[in-house]
């Protein structure tokens, strides 16, 4: 596995933890920083060993978002193209990615665990669209078009016009995180979680999670069913399917391929 400055990459058989390691700037984003996840993302796209991908901040924080000493002194090294690369990057891969997101979660962090599938949030986590705070737009790495989706339009203009932070019991409440745990359980928690995604097929895991984004993103019930319909047809054509089909007749767990 390749070393880096800034994360902590680990295999743990067909899971995938990476841990932002920056924890004495609160895993803030610098050049490196920016340079090192777009690389991980872009290798994870090919890699089908890899089933399920954790994201999660050593220290004190998730990633409190860019690191304004690191702009300031020039040290950012197209972070921002390298961001919006990322944020798109995460929610195509064909790995469900789960973030476990404790204390900050801001700006270019709080679009990190937007473009995740799952989150779960320690209960010291507190997110913002921090964009708007420093003088530009509040609609930047896919804020304006996640924060609508999972929130609905008021709550997200409330949170991009203003910056104001979303405690974990809210985003609990609004739908925007799956559970509240003490921060020290975040992995535990999400275990299971883990553990169930990986009884499921593994191609039937990876066209489930691409024919959904693409369904969020239509319209017309015929053209989902259709949709839908294509993508059992070729989950259907491996042997996965009838494995499942026997495994449940022997009342057994299934044994999937690769």
């Amino acid at each position: 596995m390749t070393e880096y400055e800034t994360l902590v990459v680990e295999r743990r058989g067909a899971v995938e933890w990476i841990t932002f390691n920056r924890p004495t700037r609160l895993n803030a984003m610098d050049g490196t920083f920016g340079r090192e996840l777009a690389g991980r993302v872009e290798a994870l796209r090919t890699d089908t060993s890899v089933r399920v991908v954790v994201l999660r901040g050593a220290g004190r924080a998730f990633c409190a978002g860019l690191d304004i000493g690191a702009r300031m002194e020039g040290n950012d090294d197209g972070l921002a193209e390298r961001l919006a690369e990322i944020v798109v990057g995460l929610r195509r891969l064909p790995q469900p990615v789960i973030a476990l997101v404790h204390g900050a979660a801001c700006g270019g962090g709080f679009a990190l665990a937007l473009a995740a599938d799952i989150r779960i949030a320690g209960e010291s986590a507190r997110m913002n669209d921090a964009f708007v705070t420093l003088g530009v737009s509040g609609c930047e790495l896919g804020m304006s078009y996640f924060l609508p989706r999972e929130l609905g339009m008021s709550v997200a203009a409330e949170l991009m016009f203003t910056g104001r932070f979303i405690d974990a019991s809210r985003a609990l409440r609004l739908g925007l995180v799956s559970d509240v745990v003490p921060d020290a359980d975040l992995e535990m928690t999400a275990q299971p979680l883990i553990d169930d995604m990986l009884r499921v097929a593994p191609l039937a895991l990876r066209k489930t999670k691409e024919t959904l984004y693409r369904a969020v993103e239509v319209d017309k019930l015929e053209a989902v069913v259709e949709m839908e319909l294509a993508t059992q047809v070729k989950c259907m054509q491996g042997p996965d399917f009838e494995e499942g089909l026997r495994a449940f007749v022997e009342k057994r767990a299934p044994v999937f391929g690769a």
